[in-house]
């Protein structure tokens, strides 16, 4: 196969000349310091005296909490990865039993299918497959059948080299062995080898969970994105018996039309069952964290704090997972209040938090001129009456800020291009639109979150909030006002 991949992550094929370079971000740092010659006994005592204090105070805020029964019993539970019990699993019935019949073969003799589980993010795709993966190996252990489940979450893994060692390292935690080659250094080859020994050696059935395989795309002068690679090498390699062992590959993906982009040999041997996840609704979000309600202490959620939770998820595209950590983090800052209940005002305080932490995240990786571009488009999106944003009018309002601040300006169509990458953080969305043949065509852009919670964030860059606010709201209104 050659030497491993390698990636510039930085490379934009979308962006060329000036442009490009205008994409990194310099962060300063003020440091102060000081020192004081004021009588030096006095100070050490003093010093002394409050160092044991604070020390003190600590362990015994420490103690105090250790002591409190608190609100929540079993914080397992509100974790949205936790692997849970058959009967907590609401609302996916038909996508259970797909994926529990076309596994369950790996109990006997037999290779099961391979499998590709799309839907919105957060809707039990992940969740299903490692349930059922877990009742399989128990239930092989009493058949004395070396079964293994070999996941990875492909989100933050860019290259096939990279991919294919972490493949090997999780089969390697799951047999127990240690595994022999190194991250980087090697061919990408000696680690597919390592990964077949690894397998061969230890397992007579595996079962490759590839979770949001769609974000290993790799190499961009490679003809086939890297998740293409990955799909024709594994399910090739079982083919022709380079693993012994029988072998299933479960994808991953949020996005419906992965298959489209897996190259036509990967497609003709990976050859998938298709089990499709849609959006959870309000009653079915209520359902699941319904059975999750004993991680809190009897009496301690007013009845309004469950209906809030999901109602919340609801509404950005039915996500378990946000509902989840929704009730976690009201838990926690009722906790840090010292209240006796979890509250509605604990779940709307969480619905804030739970947002700007998702966007800060986000946001803190990214350059100045994507920021600028993010905020642009938020700020029209806050003012339109369905939440969306046209690239049009995002542009003009990003050409004012950019003017503002004195920063160097994309031509449009890399303005564009940037709020597409943006797409791959789940911020922002957007579809082809055209009002007629004097419009044009445009992209209208929708936001996963409330524009105002990014505007909010991303005004915590001092170059952004240069600009009045009040003068970027009179600008949009305006370039709203003169859509066509």
């Amino acid at each position: 196969m050659g030497a491993e991949d390698s990636e510039n992550s930085s490379f934009d094929p979308e962006v060329g000349g000036d442009d490009s370079s205008t994409d990194d971000e310099t962060t300063q740092v003020d440091l102060a310091s000081g020192s004081s010659d004021s009588e030096p006994d006095s100070t050490t005592s003093s010093t002394t005296e409050s160092d044991e204090e604070t020390s003190q105070s600590i362990e015994d805020m420490l103690l105090e909490f250790d002591e409190q029964e608190g609100l929540i019993r079993d914080r397992s539970l509100l974790d949205p990865n936790y692997v849970v019990e058959e009967d907590r699993i609401v609302g996916r019935d038909e996508q259970l039993q797909e994926v529990t019949k076309m596994l369950r073969v790996a109990l006997g003799d037999n290779r099961p299918p391979n499998l590709f589980l799309y839907g919105p993010s957060g809707t039990g795709k992940s969740l299903i497959t490692k349930a059922v993966c877990h009742n399989i190996s128990r239930i092989c252990e009493t058949r004395d059948i070396q079964f293994g489940t070999i996941e990875v979450n492909c989100q933050d893994l860019d290259t096939l080299g990279v991919a294919v060692y972490e493949l090997a390292s999780q089969a390697a935690d799951e047999a127990g062995v240690d595994i022999d080659v190194p991250k980087h250094g090697v061919a990408t080859k000696e680690k597919w080898d390592e990964l077949y020994r690894i397998v061969n050696e230890n397992f007579d059935s595996v079962v490759f969970v590839l979770d949001e395989l769609d974000m290993l795309v790799g190499r961009r002068d490679k003809q086939d994105p890297a998740f293409s690679r990955l799909l024709y090498q594994l399910s090739r390699a079982g083919a022709n018996d380079e693993l012994t062992a029988y072998i299933s590959v479960v994808a991953i993906s949020n996005d419906a039309r992965m298959m489209e982009s897996v190259g036509s040999r990967a497609l003709s041997s990976f050859t998938p069952e298709d089990v499709h996840f849609d959006d959870y609704d309000a009653n079915q979000l209520q359902s699941i964290l319904r059975r999750r309600r004993d991680a809190f202490h009897d009496d301690v959620l007013d009845g309004d704090v469950i209906p809030l939770a999901a109602a919340f998820a609801a509404q950005t595209h039915g996500d378990a997972r946000k509902a989840i950590d929704l009730m976690r983090v009201a838990g926690e800052l009722a906790e840090r209040e010292g209240d006796e209940r979890v509250r509605e005002e604990h779940v709307r305080a969480a619905q804030d938090k739970v947002e700007k932490n998702r966007v800060l995240e986000v946001v803190r990786g990214i350059s100045t001129q994507k920021k600028l571009c993010l905020y642009a488009t938020g700020a029209v999106a806050a003012e339109t009456n369905n939440g969306t944003a046209r690239s049009t009018t995002g542009y003009r309002v990003y050409q004012f800020l950019t003017d503002s601040i004195d920063a160097d300006q994309y031509h449009q169509e890399t303005y564009v291009n940037k709020m597409k990458e943006l797409t791959t953080y789940s911020l922002v969305d957007f579809e082809r639109r055209s009002h007629g043949p004097s419009s044009g065509m445009f992209l209208e852009f929708q936001f996963g979150e409330r524009p105002e919670t990014i505007l909010e964030t991303l005004r915590e860059d001092s170059r952004i909030d240069m600009v009045s606010q009040e003068e970027v709201e009179s600008v949009v209104n305006a370039q709203i006002r003169n859509e066509t």
